[in-house]
């Protein structure tokens, strides 16, 4: 599990601008969703093409957080990343550019629908029925073609806690889409994984910053189970 600390500067910067660490102390369920973010084999599994080895110690607080989501009466949604049978589903920029050819074969490769790896990683608890988005991209909103906004919207949804891998890609790109479309917006500290310390705590410092809330597992049940009490 990630050691989670902030840089005293940015904790100084934070209490400059509002004055507290925290943005969101309550939470209401009937508003809230969980997005469980790329959470599949391909990440989670061990000797996985695409391998992001914290993210298997997250199952637990994700388990956790979605069954108090749930038994609060708050949405749970998981996000997979697909970049493929279809043709529109290739990324270019990322597959053709950032990446170079043989990692992009491996990257994507696993990541095509109707690979064993592309699906969400079994200890999960998936509950059959909940929503489950496809992306073609880091961002889940903008890589959904906009049916995260409208699956949230349509359930009178206002605010996210964003949970998965790995926490300065996709998990950050999609909490900070989710504050520009202006949901409150919740990154799990010891519910998203990173390659390593640095950029796990980078990530969060950074959003915790400026552009939403930060709070741990524990918490957020917390806040949940208050709530629905």
């Amino acid at each position: 599990m990630h050691k989670v600390e902030y840089p005293q500067a940015a904790i100084d910067f934070i209490m400059r601008r509002r004055g507290k660490l925290h943005i969101y102390e309550e939470i209401e369920p009937a508003k809230t969703a969980l997005i469980v973010v790329d959470m599949q084999s391909a990440f989670v599994a061990e000797g996985a093409a695409i391998e992001t080895p914290v993210a298997r110690e997250i199952v637990p607080n994700i388990n956790r957080l979605a069954a108090a989501c749930r038994e609060a009466g708050a949405m749970v949604a998981w996000v997979i990343s697909t970049y493929g049978p279809k043709p529109e589903d290739y990324w270019p920029t990322f597959f053709d550019h950032v990446m170079s050819p043989e990692a992009a074969e491996r990257f994507r490769g696993a990541l095509i629908e109707g690979e064993e790896s592309h699906a969400i990683y079994p200890p999960l608890d998936y509950v059959a029925g909940e929503a489950v988005i496809s992306k073609n991209r880091f961002g889940a909103f903008i890589g959904s073609g906009g049916k995260l906004e409208e699956t949230l919207r349509a359930a009178a949804i206002d605010t996210l806690i964003i949970a998965g891998t790995v926490t300065n890609m996709c998990c950050e790109t999609t909490a900070r889409e989710a504050c520009m479309l202006n949901f409150k917006t919740i990154m799990v500290s010891d519910g998203n994984a990173g390659r390593n310390d640095e950029e796990h705590n980078a990530a969060l410092s950074a959003f915790l910053i400026g552009m939403g809330d930060v709070h741990s597992t524990d918490d957020l049940i917390a806040m949940l189970d208050s709530a629905a009490s």
